[in-house]
């Protein structure tokens, strides 16, 4: 990790524009077609480890993914992980950074690895070093949408979703994608949410 001077990224426009602002984030609403994760869900994956997977992968070619603005700086990473949020032994909630990698039944191996040792724990796994995408899975309810709040601490990308839904012959589950405006634009958002779904498909 390293501050960046933004006048020499393809952020430099934006930057001006929105470092100050009031509430500089945006969220996209998304319907995804999910069905080829399903059936590799009933082959004994992990639907949500599976999410994950596919989220980080799909990050890794939207460079914008790499930069973040913490405070007024702008921060550039090398790596990508994603954030898992971890129903503990006392009910309470604990998060866990997962490291990506390229490979998914290894991948699946950390994912199990590092989500029980929280649970077991009760404390929190962090990456300092790593970019990391947000997520929050709410399988058990039907919804339409979720749109984060803004904290001021947080600018991490952060995605949502429910539980999904079985449409005839394909499975679609609806998510919210929040990013802060520094960070990418709505293309480069709409770019990763395609290759998430790329991915998913693959």
């Amino acid at each position: 990790m390293r501050e960046v001077d933004p006048k020499n990224t393809s952020r430099a426009m934006s930057y001006e524009y929105y470092i100050d602002a009031p509430m500089p984030m945006v969220t996209i609403f998304k319907t995804m077609d999910v069905t080829h994760l399903v059936r590799l869900a009933k082959k004994g994956y992990s639907f949500n480890m599976l999410m994950c997977w596919c989220i980080v992968r799909a990050a890794q070619s939207v460079s914008e993914f790499y930069l973040l603005p913490v405070g007024k700086k702008l921060m550039q990473y090398d790596s990508l992980g994603v954030n898992v949020i971890v129903k503990n032994k006392r009910g309470e909630l604990s998060t866990c950074d997962i490291p990506f990698c390229g490979e998914l039944d290894e991948f699946a191996r950390t994912y199990s690895e590092l989500t029980e040792r929280c649970r077991e724990s009760c404390d929190n796994y962090e990456l300092p070093d790593c970019i990391i995408v947000g997520t929050s899975a709410l399988v058990h309810y039907d919804l339409d949408g979720v749109a984060n709040f803004y904290s001021g601490i947080f600018n991490n990308p952060f995605l949502i979703w429910s539980k999904y839904r079985r449409r005839w012959l394909k499975t679609e589950l609806k998510l919210s994608f929040q990013f802060h405006h520094v960070q990418m634009d709505g293309e480069q958002a709409c770019r990763f949410l395609e290759n998430l779904q790329e991915c998913m498909n693959r």
